[in-house]
């Protein structure tokens, strides 16, 4: 018998300064069996980063060709595709030829650092593509938020992240490694 998903819930006030986009969302997070606080956390960051009433978190690791995040409009094209972590340069591709943008969420520390290194060159050309990073001490402190419940209150501001729970806040600033043609 197949291990079930752990379902997290969070409560998020949402106010993107940079975007003028202000919002509450009441978010149902699946987490994988096989997927850490940490990328469970990184997918809700990717989240807050591209809210709108339309992106939904996919149907998790193992479902193949499904972004983490997307966001479809009401003729099934798909707006923006999300993916976290460090997807294979194949994979990216065909994101880019299926939606409108595409962005990849990366983490990881020196693995992060490596998997863009090997790929950078080869997706330099995808013009709807932007590719984001974050520093090992950022994913340990939303790592470190992860609760079965959540109440969170998110500010982003010049790019600068700053997400609070009770008790806990942390100030994230996603580094930009490539930057779409189509923002």
């Amino acid at each position: 018998m197949a291990i079930k998903s752990t379902i997290f819930k969070a409560d998020v006030q949402l106010a993107d300064l940079d975007r003028g986009y202000f919002a509450d969302h009441a978010l149902t997070i699946a987490r994988h069996p096989s997927e850490t606080d940490e990328r469970m956390m990184v997918r809700l960051l990717a989240f807050l980063l591209h809210a709108s009433e339309t992106l939904s978190f996919g149907r998790g690791l193992s479902t193949e060709d499904e972004a983490d995040l997307w966001d479809i409009d009401a003729t099934g094209a798909i707006e923006r595709w999300i993916d976290v972590g460090l997807p294979d340069e194949k994979a990216i591709r065909r994101a880019c030829n299926r939606s409108r943008q595409v962005v990849v969420l990366s983490y990881g520390g020196r693995a992060a650092d490596i998997w863009w290194q090997q790929n950078a060159a080869k997706l330099q050309g995808q013009k709807n593509l932007s590719v984001l990073s974050l520093s090992p001490a950022d994913g340990a402190a939303l790592a470190g938020m992860a609760e079965r419940t959540m109440r969170l209150q998110c500010t982003i501001q010049e790019g600068v992240v700053w997400l609070g729970g009770e008790g806990e806040h942390v100030e994230i600033a996603p580094v930009i490694l490539l930057a779409s043609n189509t923002d």
